[in-house]
């Protein structure tokens, strides 16, 4: 189970994962940007945006697959932002994702949509937007192997961090120890390193980061930084801040 398998890499000695998001990486340089990581990142994470249930186009399958053939070892955590998302499952698990998260809000049939994607032998993951609670999670929570929480509204990068959705986080964390569960939690959207230390306290285990770290011209320190600032920020107490106190933009 994929949920099982990270999470005892985060117990091996890893706080935090860190996904990039491409949608901040430069289109026409995306290999340099990548490159520029300097194997700092645990994952690279994909958003596909289809101008329907976000106001928003981006990328598509095409991309997926390029990056399998050109990174055949790295994780590709896919996070497709369309509905209805059945009819986009065969294309996308086709181009050899590591995880497909799809959003709750644009399956029709969520129980059916995870089951598939596990079926083609690919980790699962399901999102929320801001707006939806964590309850509606809870008849599926047993097959995702991640839950994407979205700290911004979902469609652009740059936005500012939504600081009650740690309340989601906090909820899904205690509901994953209650029904002894092993997915993954984790966030997207306005994550930085001034907020790094409150998601991670929260219980977030995968951090996405765009504008954090694609748009500052060492992406490969800037993922360093917050590392650096979630082990900082846990030396001084963090959990006992409020999360509003971290606020931030991607």
């Amino acid at each position: 189970m994929a949920g099982s398998l990270q999470l005892k890499e985060l117990k091996a000695g890893k706080e935090m994962l860190f996904s990039p998001s491409l949608l901040s990486a430069d289109v026409l340089n995306m290999e340099r940007h990548i490159e520029s990581l300097e194997g700092e990142a645990d994952w690279l994470h994909v958003d596909i945006m289809d101008g329907h249930f976000v106001p928003n186009l981006s990328y598509g399958p095409a991309l997926v697959k390029a990056l399998r053939a050109r990174y055949p070892q790295t994780f590709l955590d896919v996070h497709i932002m369309v509905e209805p998302a059945e009819d986009f499952l065969d294309m996308f698990l086709a181009s050899a994702p590591s995880l497909l998260t799809v959003h709750l809000e644009a399956a029709g049939h969520i129980h059916r949509t995870l089951q598939k994607i596990k079926d083609a032998g690919v980790f699962a993951g399901v999102s929320i937007n801001p707006g939806t609670a964590a309850a509606p999670l809870i008849p599926v929570l047993h097959m995702a192997d991640l839950v994407l929480v979205m700290s911004v509204n979902p469609g652009y990068g740059g936005q500012s961090f939504i600081a009650e959705t740690l309340e989601k986080v906090g909820e899904l964390r205690e509901l994953r120890a209650e029904r002894g569960l092993n997915y993954l939690i984790e966030i997207d959207g306005g994550v930085n390193a001034n907020n790094i230390a409150a998601i991670h306290a929260a219980g977030c285990d995968v951090a996405v980061a765009g504008n954090a770290v694609f748009g500052k011209p060492e992406p490969s320190k800037a993922v360093r930084e917050m590392r650096i600032a979630l082990q900082r920020r846990q030396a001084d107490g963090v959990k006992g801040k409020s999360s509003g106190e971290y606020a931030g933009r991607r």
